[in-house]
């Protein structure tokens, strides 16, 4: 690979890292974008898997600060999932760094695929629930039931599982389960999700880190394009057409794995 070529690659991933940051912010799904691009570029997949992770991470900072007002009704909500969000967290970057590079090769289109069709359901995950209008109200001020409540912190040690595993379409599983609980307030939705997300992420990056299976240059490269990302993405969350963004990442999802899937023959 000459001078040129590098440059271009190298280019290439901080867009994507940008991209999946600003991504992440709006609704998830980023590492649809900088997971693929890390691939394409040859990384291998348990460390593209780690570095997507320290990537991206740094653009939860920018979301978390830009949605911090959204969060505050949230706070006692928040509290109750932080411990099942760090425990998954960690258990799911233990189990990466145990699973052999060969099998991971083979169950990563899956994976993507999986997290792919995820995001393509997030409405019906949205609509799954009929709630009343003052259940509705006393759950975005952060009055959840007990049973939801129980309900939320044993599928939050799950996604965070997952997410400490692999990540990609953990947002869209954290709405999914908040909108079982009877929040309707997606901006509130989206920072809870958010802060989640950056527990998550900072275990399982912390774990990798401490592993050694972190292309650290690369990271650094991306971190950048994904704290840019996810900070201008939250700022215009509330002006961007979701529908458009829906499909994007859609179809991008579905390149992705289908890519992998053809890698992997």
């Amino acid at each position: 690979m000459n001078v040129v070529e590098q440059i271009a690659g190298l280019l290439f991933l901080f867009v994507a890292a940008f991209i999946g940051g600003a991504i992440n912010a709006v609704a998830g799904g980023g590492s649809l974008i900088a997971f693929p691009a890390l691939v394409i570029f040859g990384v291998d997949k348990i460390i593209a898997n780690a570095t997507n992770t320290a990537a991206l991470w740094p653009g939860t900072i920018g979301s978390v600060w830009a949605y911090r007002h959204d969060a505050r009704p949230l706070l006692r909500l928040m509290l109750w999932l932080l411990l099942p969000s760090f425990v998954g967290g960690l258990a799911g970057a233990l189990l990466l760094t145990r699973t052999p590079p060969e099998l991971f090769g083979r169950i990563v289109p899956l994976l993507v695929l999986f997290a792919t069709l995820i995001f393509a359901a997030r409405d019906f995950f949205n609509r799954l629930v009929d709630r009343s209008i003052e259940a509705m109200r006393r759950a975005d001020e952060g009055h959840v039931s007990l049973a939801a409540r129980a309900w939320g912190i044993l599928f939050q040690a799950f996604v965070a599982t997952y997410g400490g595993y692999f990540g990609a379409g953990i947002g869209i599983l954290m709405l999914a389960s908040l909108s079982l609980m009877g929040l309707q307030d997606i901006h509130r939705m989206n920072a809870l999700k958010t802060a989640l997300a950056f527990v998550i992420n900072g275990v399982a990056l912390a774990f990798f880190a401490l592993s050694r299976i972190v292309h650290w240059p690369l990271a650094a490269l991306m971190g950048v394009g994904g704290l840019l990302g996810g900070y201008f993405g939250a700022r215009l969350a509330k002006r961007v057409n979701q529908q458009h963004l829906h499909a994007f990442v859609v179809v991008m999802g579905l390149l992705a794995s289908a890519y992998l899937f053809l890698r992997a023959l």
